[in-house]
């Protein structure tokens, strides 16, 4: 490891003897890019992820100076994956670069690509609100460039994200959205049922039970298939709890779909919505103890 730092600081310091020396207008530019390039990967065995992301940093600085935007837009990718090791504020804001310079020359795809890296750097950090924004951003990109998978597994982070947030109108309209996009769709159709399970499961957040009742019934007239399923039933005996105001029934309704196993129920999200309509429905039930 110390014999990589050692090259990779000599390499660092060549580009640099490069760079202020006198050259043909360029290529000095590009004899440092190489240097710098090998001083980076030197870096990267030795480990050291902070020399390294710095080194990656003065290569997309060379690349720019010699007219290479797409090398420099990748050298700051690279300067991102150091980054990402040590300090993710700064990958974030390296990627951020990228994708300038990717949507300077054209290429969206790579765009939506590192604004989804983007949010998901944020989300591992559980900033919900930035990881929100670039997971828009990423599905907006996705969508114009018709990679209609991707930009809807952002979207559905979206929406995941939203509801944590009590967004649930925000959260509704993406999952309806998606199921009616699905419904046409061979490969994607057999997803609609859970995208209407969720946006049901935000519907039943909101303050009235009037509100789950007036979806399940559009949910019906938009796909026919979803009265028989067990999704269906689930969200019609969940309503049918919360209107009777028995907790009991709440509770064995969810512990007799979860027995199911048609879902992961180590979800958290699930859970946190369940949760939320319990504990709507105790403070309903305090409420009139106090009141009689």
């Amino acid at each position: 490891m110390g014999d990589h730092l050692v090259r990779a600081e000599e390499f660092e310091k060549k580009a640099e003897k490069k760079l202020n020396g006198w050259g043909i207008f360029g290529s000095k530019y590009e004899d440092a890019a190489d240097l710098l390039e090998k001083a980076a990967n030197s870096y990267k065995l030795a480990k050291s992820w902070d020399q390294a992301g710095k080194a990656y940093l003065k290569l997309a600085d060379c690349h720019l100076k010699s007219d290479s935007k797409h090398d420099a837009a990748n050298a700051y990718a690279e300067a991102a994956k150091c980054y990402k090791k040590v300090d993710t504020n700064e990958a974030a804001s390296c990627l951020e670069r990228a994708v300038n310079i990717f949507c300077e020359i054209g290429r969206l795809n790579m765009a939506a690509r590192y604004y989804k890296e983007i949010a998901e750097h944020y989300e591992a950090d559980q900033k919900i609100d930035q990881a929100i924004s670039y997971f828009e951003k990423a599905a907006e990109f996705f969508q114009n460039e018709e990679v209609t998978t991707s930009a809807n597994q952002c979207n559905l982070k979206v929406a995941q994200y939203a509801a944590q947030l009590e967004q649930y109108e925000k959260a509704i309209k993406i999952y309806e959205e998606i199921a009616c996009q699905s419904l046409n769709n061979n490969l994607l159709k057999y997803g609609v049922k859970g995208h209407l399970l969720n946006a049901g499961m935000c519907h039943l957040c909101k303050p009235d039970v009037v509100s789950i009742t007036n979806a399940l019934e559009k949910y019906q007239d938009l796909d026919p298939t979803f009265t028989g399923t067990r999704e269906c039933k689930f969200l019609s005996d969940l309503a049918s709890a919360i209107d009777e105001e028995d907790i009991a029934k709440f509770t064995d309704v969810v512990k007799e779909f979860s027995s199911l196993n048609l879902y992961c129920w180590q979800d958290s999200w699930k859970t946190t919505m369940l949760l939320r309509v319990k504990e709507k429905l105790k403070a309903k039930e305090l409420e009139e103890d106090d009141l009689t």
